[in-house]
């Protein structure tokens, strides 16, 4: 008996301090999130307004930067989707209904979901690598010094960079993804792209394609936010920053998924 409630007690503090370690954290990211809206909208009333050159940069890096591994992953998801589609509604003489599964399950799930997933492995790692290995060799500490806020600084033009180019992605990959779908079913059966396309243009509704921007800028929002608090999070050197690198990406994508999973549940009911 003695040992069962050791065990006991010794499970209900690990669950606690996991629990309060959890909400602090989740308190920590809307602080975060918090201040880099307020420094995006009064930081130019405060005389630390955003610069326009750090957010082009970052629009850059996070947007054009990520444009060829995008559009390579999106064409063979599209040719993924038609050959299992087709391969499936060939037992019952439907192929051409694929073509209205391939649009809408682009849009509204794997283009925002998809490019999420690459930009948060590219962008999230690096945004808490960068913050992180300033923590650890005190350059955040320094940027206080001169009176120069780090959020306003390091968070808030990654922010606005990654609100804006994510959705564009995502409408990116919206085109290529259909338009790799409509390669293979030009391929496979008696349909050709101009009539693919007709079909694709009359199952779409703007509803679909706005449902997945959304989806993508919450999930730009995430990316952002879990990187910097990771970064910021950072202890113990350089082994501090790889972890916190690894787990600002695995925590990101957890929370997309999860988001995404509610929105796709709340969105369709």
């Amino acid at each position: 008996m003695p040992a069962t409630k050791n065990r006991l007690m010794a499970m209900t503090e690990y669950t606690g301090k996991y629990t309060v370690d959890f909400l602090e954290e989740i308190g920590y990211a809307f602080s975060l999130f918090s201040e880099s809206i307020y420094w995006i909208l009064f930081g130019q009333f405060k005389k630390q307004k955003i610069k326009l050159s750090n957010t082009a940069r970052e629009m850059m890096t996070i947007g054009i930067g990520a444009v060829p591994i995008v559009a390579a992953l999106m064409f063979a998801i599209g040719v993924m989707m038609a050959i299992q589609g087709i391969h499936t509604l060939r037992k019952f003489g439907a192929e051409p209904h694929v073509i209205p599964g391939i649009a809408l399950a682009i849009t509204r799930e794997f283009a925002p979901l998809i490019t999420c997933i690459i930009i948060s492995g590219r962008t999230g790692s690096a945004i808490a690598a960068r913050i992180g290995t300033m923590k650890i060799s005190q350059e955040i500490d320094a940027l206080r010094v001169m009176g120069i806020n780090p959020v306003r600084y390091l968070v808030s033009p990654v922010l606005i960079a990654m609100c804006i180019m994510v959705p564009a992605l995502t409408v990116m990959a919206d085109v290529i993804g259909i338009f790799g779908g409509g390669i293979l079913v030009s391929m496979s059966i008696d349909i050709n792209l101009y009539a693919y396309f007709d079909r694709v243009m009359t199952v779409l509704k703007i509803d679909d394609i706005i449902q997945g921007v959304f989806k993508s800028f919450l999930f730009a929002i995430i990316i952002t936010i879990s990187g910097a608090v990771n970064g910021f999070s950072v202890k113990g050197g350089a082994e501090g920053v790889g972890k916190a690198t690894t787990r600002a990406v695995v925590l990101s994508i957890s929370y997309i998924i999860l988001t995404d999973m509610i929105f796709t549940f709340i969105l369709n009911h």
